[in-house]
């Protein structure tokens, strides 16, 4: 994987341990020659991922849209920074570049992007790995929910299995190399097993 969608808060959040897991992601990302895609702010996880890579010389590619931009939260360090004219092709455009996402604790948007990423996945237009950094148990009521979703037949257990998750830092990204997207046939969301 060369290039990797990070999806996380514009803020830190209330624990430590959150800030030091984006850290463990951006020395692992910066050490292994994996270049950050993320949606180019100064500020929060996002800010924190971004410097800990930087620092070390790896390459960070921020996609803002220009609203947000203007808003005095886009990074000035960065590698490179791309506009775009909305949030939805902000999300087209990190897609365009990338190999795979990853979730860090963070809000509405973070789970915005990382849904649509699963969507994308659930409906054979992508076959990228999709997965959770569940640093301290942060995605834990977002599993059960998934559960309860397959329970109540709204989500296909194989559709489920295509989040990766860990609290691990190496192993999900080990999960994120080995992954095999399911085969899917021409009728969405028909799994061929």
């Amino acid at each position: 994987m060369k290039k990797i969608a990070v999806f996380c808060g514009s803020s830190l959040g209330f624990n430590e341990i959150y800030k030091n897991d984006a850290i463990k992601l951006g020395n692992h990302f910066a050490e292994n020659n994996i270049s950050l895609v993320y949606g180019g702010g100064k500020i929060g996880m996002m800010g924190i991922l971004a410097d800990t890579i930087l620092e070390k010389k790896g390459e960070v590619i921020g996609v803002i849209p220009g609203l947000l931009r203007h808003e005095e939260v886009a990074h000035t360090s960065i590698t490179e920074m791309i506009v775009t004219k909305t949030m939805s092709k902000r999300k087209v455009k990190i897609s365009k570049l990338v190999d795979g996402y990853i979730a860090l604790p963070g809000g509405f948007g973070t789970l915005d992007e990382i849904f649509e990423a699963l969507t994308l996945s659930q409906l054979g237009i992508e076959s990228k790995p999709v997965g959770i950094l569940n640093t301290n148990g942060f995605f834990n009521h977002l599993i059960h929910q998934l559960d309860v979703m397959v329970t109540e037949g709204y989500l296909k257990q194989s559709n489920k299995e295509m989040l990766l998750m860990s609290d691990s830092v190496e192993d999900l990204i080990l999960q994120m190399l080995n992954y095999k997207a399911p085969e899917m046939t021409k009728i969405i969301n028909k799994v061929v097993r």
